[in-house]
C-alpha cells in the first residue's frame, strides 16, 4: 500500500463538477486536494509551498493547461503535472510529456487510476529532488577543495600511493598525507572506495 503523501494535490479545471469529484476522490484516499477554477487563479496563488502534484485540464477558458504549465516551468522547480485531456487533445498532451509533464489521463477517467498516477508522480518527484539535492551537496564539497587538494584527490582516485603522488606533484610525502586527510574530511569519505562512490553519485 502506497503511503499517503504530505502536501496537497491541486486540481486546475474550469468545470466545477470535475473539481468537486476529484477533491472528494482524493479525500476518500486520505489525500488533501484543492480545486482551482482557472489557470489564472492558480498562477496568482503561486508559490504554493504545499504543492505535491498538479492535475491540470488541457482546455479551459482563459489560459489553457499547456500555457499554465509553461508559466509554472518558467518560474523554476515545479511539482509533477498530470494533464486531463479529451480524446481530441491527446497530441497536445503528448507534446506536454516531451516538455516535462509527468503523464496525462483521458476523460472520462478511472477514479483509482488517477489517484494511483498522482501518488506515483509524487513519489518520483520526491526521489528526483533527493538525488538532485545529493548532487548539489557533492558539488559543494568539491568546491571547498583547494586546487592542490583537487590534484591530490585526482591522483588518489587513480590509485597512486602517497609517495607516487608526492613525486608527481613535487611535494613531500608528509604534505601529501595532510592534503589527503583534508580531502577525505571535506568529501565525507572514510576510504578511496567510498570517495569514488560519492563522486559517482
Amino acid at each position: 500500500m502506497t503511503e499517503s503523501p504530505t502536501g496537497t494535490v491541486h486540481i486546475v479545471d474550469d468545470e466545477e463538477t470535475i473539481r468537486d469529484a476529484l477533491e472528494f476522490l482524493f479525500a476518500s484516499r486520505g489525500i488533501t486536494a484543492r480545486g482551482w477554477p482557472s489557470g489564472e487563479a492558480f498562477l496568482a496563488a503561486q508559490p504554493l509551498a504545499d504543492c505535491a502534484c498538479i492535475i491540470l485540464d488541457v482546455r479551459m477558458g482563459g489560459l489553457s493547461g499547456p500555457e499554465v504549465f509553461d508559466r509554472l516551468r518558467a518560474g523554476g522547480d515545479v511539482a509533477p503535472v498530470i494533464f486531463l485531456t479529451g480524446h481530441a487533445d491527446v497530441p497536445v498532451a503528448v507534446q506536454t510529456l516531451k516538455a516535462g509533464a509527468f503523464d496525462f489521463v483521458e476523460k472520462p477517467f478511472n477514479d483509482n487510476q488517477i489517484v494511483d498516477l498522482a501518488l506515483r508522480a509524487i513519489a518520483a518527484h520526491a526521489e528526483a529532488r533527493k538525488i538532485s539535492g545529493a548532487r548539489r551537496d557533492v558539488e559543494r564539497r568539491l568546491a571547498s577543495l583547494s586546487a592542490r587538494e583537487a590534484e591530490v584527490m585526482a591522483l588518489m582516485l587513480q590509485g597512486q600511493l602517497n609517495k607516487q603522488i608526492g613525486d608527481s606533484l613535487g611535494i613531500a610525502m608528509r604534505t601529501v598525507e595532510a592534503h589527503r586527510s583534508r580531502v577525505m574530511a571535506k568529501m565525507g569519505a572514510r576510504n578511496i572506495a567510498e570517495l569514488a562512490g560519492i563522486l559517482r553519485g
